[in-house]
């Protein structure tokens, strides 16, 4: 039997940092990397979310640990990090999710500098943030990567500008070091969500009113939301052995919204 035949999506003796962890795709993927047997470490700036999304794994007989992290504090990400690896002695896996959009939507020209700056900040700059420690960790022993990249990282989105320059940046990113690290059995990934159930799509603060997801949603080849947990699961198939030759790559999950 081979080590691929053997392992399959198990990641029990795994240590995995989540980034947004406290909700939406980060959330799910949390849980089900500890479902999985990974021990995990819950990244986020929303203290109580994460907290609960601690407990709910705990309840159910995993392993998991809250560290605060603004993902645009380069120190943040290194005590995030730290936190790993001194509580459990490693790292095998990230994924980096923290993102926010553009809100209010502007056009280009438009948009305040500040906005600007701010969704570069946390989608980009802080996925370059986490990465920067959690290679120097994993060169010693190999490890998974996966980065959150978008539908708006491979087309443009009108009245986004912000958000899709740094998703497009993940891809670039992700490529950039999955060919400078996979001499070190580390492999780098990205996923590209379409539209998602979650609050950053549906919730009360979100920029989508109700008529554009619909008019989105009419667009896809399955006619609904995608549900955290769908992303998830293509999050915990990179980070598996079941992966092993896959790096450098971005996966679309949108049901098949950029298909036509």
């Amino acid at each position: 039997m081979t080590e691929y035949e053997r392992t399959g999506t198990d990641l029990t003796a795994k240590v995995a940092i989540v980034t947004g962890g406290g909700s939406g795709i980060g959330r799910a993927t949390a849980i089900l990397l500890a479902r999985r047997g990974a021990k995990v470490v819950v990244g986020d700036v929303n203290d109580a979310a994460a907290a609960e999304v601690v407990a709910v794994i705990e309840r159910a007989g995993g392993v998991a640990v809250y560290q605060p992290t603004d993902v645009r504090r380069d120190t943040a990400c290194e005590a995030l990090v730290a936190c790993a690896v001194d509580r459990f002695g490693q790292l095998d896996i990230a994924f980096n999710n923290a993102g926010i959009i553009d809100n209010p939507p502007a056009r280009t020209a438009d948009m305040d500098p500040s906005a600007w700056q701010r969704v570069i900040d946390v989608n980009l700059t802080g996925i370059f943030n986490c990465m920067r420690h959690e290679l120097k960790v994993m060169e010693q022993r190999g490890g998974c990567i996966v980065n959150t990249s978008s539908t708006s990282g491979i087309r443009g989105i009108r009245g986004g500008a912000a958000y899709c320059a740094s998703k497009h940046g993940v891809i670039g990113l992700t490529r950039a070091a999955a060919l400078e690290y996979g001499r070190f059995g580390i492999r780098v990934n990205a996923v590209c969500p379409g539209f998602v159930d979650t609050a950053l799509v549906t919730g009360e603060d979100s920029v989508f009113t109700p008529e554009r997801v619909e008019l989105a949603l009419r667009s896809t080849a399955l006619r609904r939301l995608g549900e955290p947990e769908e992303i998830a699961r293509l999050v915990v198939w990179l980070c598996s052995a079941e992966a092993s030759f896959v790096t450098g790559a971005h996966y679309v999950v949108d049901g098949g919204m950029t298909a036509g």
